[in-house]
């Protein structure tokens, strides 16, 4: 879903160059950072991206403020749909985490319950027609407020989705420490799967270790694959929508397959959305439980 591609400036010879849909997609793809272009490597703890900092910041703040409303406005008398709604979504959660995680789940199912509204709320910002964010920003740059680039989706930035998932990996070594403490935690490291010989201990905990890494790093790069493959395509029917901008006499064609293809792909992608959020939190679920249970 799109409207015109922006033949905004992409850079600071923009005004001089032409418009490509390699440049086009580019600019949408580029996060606002602190060091004015695109990240150099991989790992790189000196870059903070601004966009991705605040749409997740705002999205988590609406997920507890729509959580508090639920709770208070929460009554036994007959139940409106928004009440009908986060209790289905409240009991679903509480289902899912009293089959996996056997123990004390005071806060786990909360937990689960707000990653899982957060994630919605924060995939749900693929669903923004691609070039209204640049709009917008050209709007901002009216009041003198300069923004060279603007990412509106979190779960698109690699960033923000290993953040999410070492986050969850944190919470997996304070649950295993909780519950069989730290000697027991240090004990199973190192002698899970292959026993406790103290000759196995290097190999067990090397094998560990890797797990433990491997499952932040897939948690992490599964949300982000299947947002970041989707955000692709809704830009690739954007420029279905306005090849005559690449100078293509199909304009009426290409207005035609934008609207189609663009709707049909955003219906399908809220099913992307919905399950990309529950798949996060089943795994946020499992790996807490496997902190619980005992080698």
């Amino acid at each position: 879903m799109s409207s015109e591609v922006n033949a905004a400036a992409t850079g600071p010879n923009a005004a001089s160059e032409p418009l490509t849909p390699t440049a086009y997609i580019a600019e949408h793809l580029q996060n606002l950072n602190n060091i004015g272009g695109p990240q150099s490597s991989i790992i790189d703890f000196s870059v903070i991206h601004f966009d991705t900092m605040f749409w997740t910041t705002l999205m988590g703040l609406v997920t507890v403020f729509l959580l508090m409303i639920a709770a208070r406005r929460a009554s036994p008398g007959v139940p409106g749909r928004f009440q009908c709604l986060v209790e289905m979504l409240v009991e679903m959660v509480e289902t899912q985490s009293k089959g996996i995680v056997h123990g004390d789940r005071s806060y786990i199912a909360p937990l689960a319950l707000f990653v899982f509204c957060w994630i919605i709320l924060l995939n749900t910002l693929d669903l923004v027609p691609v070039d209204w964010v640049v709009g917008v920003n050209h709007f901002i740059e009216g009041f003198g407020v300069h923004v060279p680039h603007h990412k509106i989706v979190p779960t698109t930035d690699l960033n923000a989705t290993l953040g999410l998932s070492f986050s969850v990996l944190l919470l997996v070594f304070f649950y295993s420490i909780k519950v069989k403490g730290l000697g027991g935690f240090i004990h199973e490291l190192v002698s899970a799967p292959f026993g406790a010989k103290w000759y196995l201990a290097p190999f067990n905990l090397v094998l560990n270790i890797i797990e433990y890494v491997a499952k932040g790093v897939s948690l992490g790069m599964r949300l982000f694959g299947n947002m970041y493959a989707g955000e692709l395509i809704f830009l690739l029917i954007a420029l279905l929508g306005s090849i005559w901008t690449f100078n293509l006499d199909l304009s009426m064609l290409g207005f035609v397959g934008n609207v189609l293809a663009g709707s049909a792909w955003a219906i399908f992608h809220i099913l992307v959305i919905l399950l990309q959020a529950f798949i996060f939190m089943m795994l946020t679920l499992v790996y807490i439980g496997q902190a619980h249970s005992h080698h």
